[in-house]
């Protein structure tokens, strides 16, 4: 059973309530979470959030889309997965997500997931040790039992904040998968960190939405290499 994490909340410093912000009509993060949810590998979509007051818009949000919410501290993001796998103890793999990356490809996704199940990984990502897919396109995917291990001895603030970085820096204790592609695509910025990020999301979805729902990597490399307007770089 693979379960889909996504980490989200409204505090970020760069562009606060960023998840919530309209695309094509809807919530940024409501965007992402229909693409997803066309992935033919995830059993399970969960929102992991935290139980500040600010974030109380994102998790009902969330909740009315029928997905499974958990909430916990704002700074352990590794112990509020660890939540979500409680939630959800039949799950054999969990996959990393971040809730400012509307833009995800769930065939990416899969054919991630098939190379991680296939090579008998216990992480797997795409960006280690060199990325060759748009920065926004990020996933991570790790077997239960590594992932708890993780979520048991990961002590340090950075380690409990970022999720999975206890897992990549101890090649000598996993066994770690990565994912590439050629040509790079690593020049691109898909992921919603800054307004103009936000802008170029809105431009995709206006220009792709209608005419093709299930738009992918592809579809929007071929928009921003004839569009007038640059992708953000």
């Amino acid at each position: 059973m693979i379960l889909g994490v996504i980490q989200g909340r409204m505090s970020s410093s760069r562009l606060p309530g960023k998840v919530l912000a309209d695309v094509a009509g809807r919530p940024m993060i409501g965007r992402q979470i229909e693409r997803l949810q066309r992935s033919q590998r995830l059993a399970e979509l969960v929102l992991a959030t935290s139980t500040d007051s600010s974030d109380d818009p994102l998790a009902d949000y969330c909740a009315g889309l029928g997905l499974t919410v958990v909430r916990g501290p704002l700074a352990d993001v590794l112990g509020r997965f660890a939540m979500a796998l409680d939630a959800f103890p039949e799950a054999t793999t969990l996959v990393r997500l971040t809730a400012d990356c509307p833009l995800t490809d769930w065939r990416v996704l899969d054919a991630m997931l098939d190379a991680h199940l296939l090579g008998g990984f216990d992480y797997t990502n795409l960006t280690h040790p060199k990325r060759t897919f748009p920065h926004g396109l990020d996933v991570e995917a790790a077997q239960t039992a590594a992932f708890r291990v993780a979520v048991a001895e990961a002590t340090s603030s950075y380690d409990r904040e970022h999720v999975t970085p206890f897992l990549y820096g101890h090649p000598e204790r996993f066994r770690l998968g990565t994912f590439s592609r050629e040509p790079s695509l690593a020049h691109l910025r898909w992921t919603v960190d800054y307004p103009d990020d936000l802008e170029f999301v809105r431009h995709v979805y206006a220009e792709l939405l209608g005419s093709k729902p299930d738009f992918a990597m592809d579809d929007i490399v071929a928009l921003a290499r004839n569009s007038a307007r640059p992708p953000p770089a």
